[in-house]
């Protein structure tokens, strides 16, 4: 066998473990063989990795392991989120706080469906408390999803006369529509009472009288005395120089005009319905200007009863 090998290694045979870095430990410790010839240490180039420490070498007479370097255990696990992350005092509160937003939001939808829900034994009993609640934030307005809806916009304007030094003069008519409307308009929270005063009393005036202005019923005259108090109500802002003695309500109906791309022709020329004169009375004013009438009449009827 030696002379095999010695001839497979003079004559450029090939290597009994080619591409092998250490032997076998029989063939080092065998008699004869020749020990490998040990590596030089790998040098990189670059500047050490930051925060890393050097690795010492290996001791004499030991091999390095195999593998990569043992990793630490990972670490625990996040703790949860949401409620769950909570200490136990405020997770009492924010399941306080989600039962109360749940009772209110199913206490609301019971609400609008027994307001909007046919007449039944417990709308007939529970019909004020019902009310109370809807209105009126909450009320119900279905003409969105009515098949013919209101193509119409009604203004209503009001006049006055009134009796002031230099005689009586009666004041152009004032839109309380529009002024209604510029409240409205580029208002993140309009008032219910502009959106929905002047237009619910001319309605509940219009649909309790007939076409002469005639009242059907005690509604006709209630819806009447309604009208005239806000008529009265918006007068008594300005200052007219004299005593507003009558006052005259009318509307302006106009149709509202036809997109640019139909081809249907409607008119918007706009059609009045004027109410006939009413004399006010100290009911129709205001509180605080019906306290004043009420102190001025009865200063008059006090200087009539001394001049007597």
């Amino acid at each position: 066998m030696d002379s095999d090998h010695g001839r497979s290694s003079a004559g450029g045979g090939k290597d009994a473990w080619p591409q092998a870095s250490h032997r076998p430990a029989e063939t080092q410790d065998a008699p004869g063989a020749i020990p490998p010839t040990p590596r030089p240490p790998q040098v990189t180039a670059g500047p050490p990795a930051p925060h890393s420490a050097p690795v010492p070498p290996p001791a004499a007479g030991t091999t390095e392991p195999a593998g990569p370097p043992a990793t630490p255990a990972t670490a625990e696990p996040a703790a949860g989120r949401g409620i769950a992350g909570l200490s136990f005092p405020y997770q009492v509160v924010a399941a306080l706080a989600l039962s109360l937003i749940g009772l209110l939001a199913c206490a609301h939808v019971a609400m609008v469906f027994l307001h909007v829900a046919p007449s039944n034994t417990l709308t007939k009993q529970h019909g004020k408390t019902i009310d109370d609640w809807i209105y009126p934030e909450f009320e119900q307005n279905w003409k969105l999803f009515a098949p013919n809806p209101l193509q119409q916009n009604v203004a209503v304007h009001v006049r006055a006369e009134v009796a002031g030094e230099d005689g009586r003069r009666t004041t152009r008519w004032m839109n309380l529509t529009h002024e209604d409307t510029q409240g409205v308009r580029g208002n993140l929270f309009p008032s219910h009472v502009d959106q929905n005063e002047l237009r619910r009393g001319w309605d509940f005036y219009v649909n309790s009288h007939d076409s002469d202005n005639r009242p059907n019923g005690m509604r006709g005259e209630l819806s009447e005395r309604y009208v005239r108090r806000i008529a009265m109500l918006r007068l008594s802002e300005r200052d007219y120089g004299g005593t507003i003695e009558r006052i005259q309500l009318r509307s302006a109906t106009s149709s509202v005009a036809p997109p640019p791309w139909s081809t249907e022709k409607v008119s918007t020329r706009p059609v009045h319905r004027v109410l006939p004169w009413w004399t006010v009375t100290p009911d129709d004013l205001p509180e605080s200007a019906g306290e004043r009438s009420r102190d001025v009449s009865g200063s008059a009827a006090h200087g009539r009863e001394a001049d007597r």
